[in-house]
């Protein structure tokens, strides 16, 4: 198929594009910046600049490549770790997720594309009903107040692509990411990994919110999986073992040959780093991902993130 990657050079995509060409896919992947075509090129896509918050712009490049599915893994998630760099970043992906998530279907059916996937996560399931949610789960309806906006974003994400009914609309809801190209890699420039080495990513309060992960690899040959199989609706995406924080960070930072993180109370955390991150360690919820493996016939390479930390960080 010819496919479309919105976003096809960030830690996903550049990931997924080789895996889509070597399955004998045509892709065409986007950036940003006319400095980066040749790393898509390298990649085996062919590259095209476009600007996903310009609806004339996301025309124009979905209009000339005519895809018969659309990929979008447009984040802005990318840089320093400063909480002033956060803020910037984390609202840049949620205008990402709803007017670039707009001009992506807008353009798409247009062209008559068939498949629709994007990009969502988990990290933002309700905080009641058990330490794993499958994809029966809802996104937490009320979130703390510095977190309303992101998981606005998201359910806006969702929403719009479930909803769609001119093509299969589907929104991966992937696990927290590690391996090459992430922030939790063994690269020197790696944004959490360096954090984690410098002992500024704590255990906060008992560091009882349970995330699940999922390397970077297998992250995009679910969505190989979901471009190829998917039906409309919600995938989760993440390796077969949610885990605490208190239980799988002190692994990451052994296997990154770092100390062992601090335990820091959640009241100290809280007026620094703001309730949502708070939130986000003492209260998430893990995913349960046997839905993509059962529909899409999907493998984990890493199937825990024991053996990833391991042997899949470089």
């Amino acid at each position: 198929m010819k496919i479309f990657v919105a976003g096809a050079t960030g830690a996903i995509g550049s990931q997924l594009v080789p895996q889509l060409v070597e399955r004998g896919h045509e892709v065409v992947g986007t950036t940003r910046s006319a400095a980066r075509a040749g790393v898509l090129r390298a990649l085996g896509a062919e590259p095209v600049v476009m600007d996903a918050l310009d609806p004339d712009s996301v025309a124009d490049a979905v209009a000339k490549a005519e895809p018969e599915v659309v990929v979008h893994q447009l984040t802005a998630l990318s840089g320093s770790a400063d909480m002033k760099s956060v803020k910037r970043m984390a609202a840049a992906t949620n205008e990402l997720r709803i007017a670039g998530t707009d001009h992506l279907l807008a353009a798409a059916r247009a062209v008559g594309v068939h498949r629709f996937v994007a990009q969502s996560n988990a990290l933002w399931m309700q905080r009641t009903g058990g330490p794993v949610a499958d994809e029966s789960g809802r996104i937490e309806p009320n979130p703390p107040a510095d977190g309303a906006e992101a998981v606005a974003a998201l359910r806006h994400l969702e929403d719009s692509v479930t909803g769609i009914s001119w093509a299969q609309g589907i929104a991966l809801r992937y696990g927290g990411f590690y391996g090459p190209g992430t922030g939790m890699s063994a690269a020197p420039d790696a944004v959490m990994a360096e954090q984690i080495r410098k002992r500024k990513f704590p255990i906060v309060g008992g560091g009882g919110g349970v995330w699940s992960l999922v390397h970077i690899d297998d992250a995009a040959s679910a969505t190989v999986a979901a471009v190829e199989r998917g039906t409309s609706g919600i995938y989760h995406i993440a390796d077969d073992e949610p885990a605490p924080i208190h239980v799988w960070l002190p692994e990451l930072a052994r296997a990154l040959g770092a100390k062992p993180p601090r335990r820091v109370p959640a009241w100290l955390v809280r007026p620094l780093a703001g309730k949502a991150a708070v939130d986000t360690m003492t209260r998430a919820r893990g995913i349960s991902s046997e839905k993509a493996k059962h529909e899409l016939g999907w493998t984990l390479r890493y199937p825990s993130w024991r053996t990833g930390f391991t042997q899949g960080l470089e």
